[in-house]
């Protein structure tokens, strides 16, 4: 059996062909740098649905967030390992995968608009990186925790309408010491902000929204894609939900600055999935019948 994982800091998609079949499920996040080798062994203990698998599984082709250096992918690999202790781990890093899922073997530039924001250029063969991926205190631009952060701050600070703040009180009733005490000094302050900007869901027509959305996407084309030289010649590419859920604004922003919009998915997981498969030579995608466990 083989398995393949795109890992956000929110939420780990899987893939796993067995027995004919193409198998989905998914876990929480999967991220060394929040989570230790001891606590990824537990994340996966606690899915039944996935341990019933763990002796049969051959190959891991894993693609996370904040897997981006050796030491990394050893927490990760050692944490996996510890449950699927007969199969072959590759760990990698999750920009690799949406790489993989939508340039393929082709040039491009690859975005990640999910909890977090990055990006890289592919030259077709490999992955050129860039100064960027800084995380949500120092960069992000774009990215589900930016616009959480500039969305609740606009409610604390009195900036937003007052028909939208009567919204977002009824969306978000936590006062300003829980608010405090979640960004911190609990755990994954990144989710919990990347959670205030499902608001904008609502209310993306609404102009103070849409001023909220172009300034920061935007700031993403000034910070990151135009740091790429060939930017306007090779379609830019998007994985993650904020990239999916609000392409009508990215798209529009990026042809305004003369740049060519590619895929926008929302996940990568079937795309990066079939190419793992079919450079693995394992089976043409045409054959794939599927099914979900849980």
């Amino acid at each position: 059996m083989i398995l393949v994982a795109d890992s956000g800091s929110s939420k780990t998609d899987w893939m796993g062909y067995h027995n004919g079949e193409t198998i989905k499920f998914s876990t929480p996040g999967i991220n060394p740098y929040f989570l230790s080798e001891q606590e990824i062994t537990k994340l996966i203990s606690k899915n039944e649905s996935l341990l019933q698998y763990a002796d049969e599984v051959k190959e891991i082709y894993f693609f996370g967030a904040g897997c981006s250096s050796p030491d990394k992918h050893e927490v990760v690999s050692n944490g996996l390992s510890a449950v699927f202790d007969h199969a072959f781990i590759s760990v990698d890093h999750d920009l690799l995968g949406s790489v993989y899922a939508t340039c393929g073997n082709a040039e491009g530039l690859n975005c990640i608009l999910g909890t977090g924001s990055n990006i890289c250029y592919f030259d077709g063969k490999k992955i050129h990186d860039g100064h960027h991926g800084l995380g949500y205190v120092l960069g992000d631009e774009g990215s589900g925790t930016f616009f959480g952060k500039k969305v609740l701050l606009s409610y604390m600070y009195n900036k937003m309408p007052s028909n939208l703040a009567a919204e977002f009180k009824k969306s978000f009733p936590a006062e300003k010491e829980q608010i405090i005490t979640n960004v911190y000094q609990k755990p994954f302050p990144n989710i919990y902000l990347a959670g205030f900007s499902r608001f904008m869901a609502n209310h993306q027509d609404h102009p103070f929204i849409q001023d909220i959305l172009r300034t920061g996407f935007q700031e993403f084309v000034d910070t990151n894609v135009k740091d790429y030289p060939k930017h306007k010649n090779v379609p830019c590419h998007f994985v993650g939900s904020i990239a999916y859920y609000y392409q009508e604004t990215l798209i529009s922003v990026l042809i305004e600055n003369g740049i060519e919009p590619g895929k926008i998915l929302q996940k990568p997981i079937e795309e990066l999935f079939n190419f793992i498969l079919n450079k693995e030579g394992i089976v043409p995608t045409s054959e794939l019948k599927s099914k979900s466990i849980f």
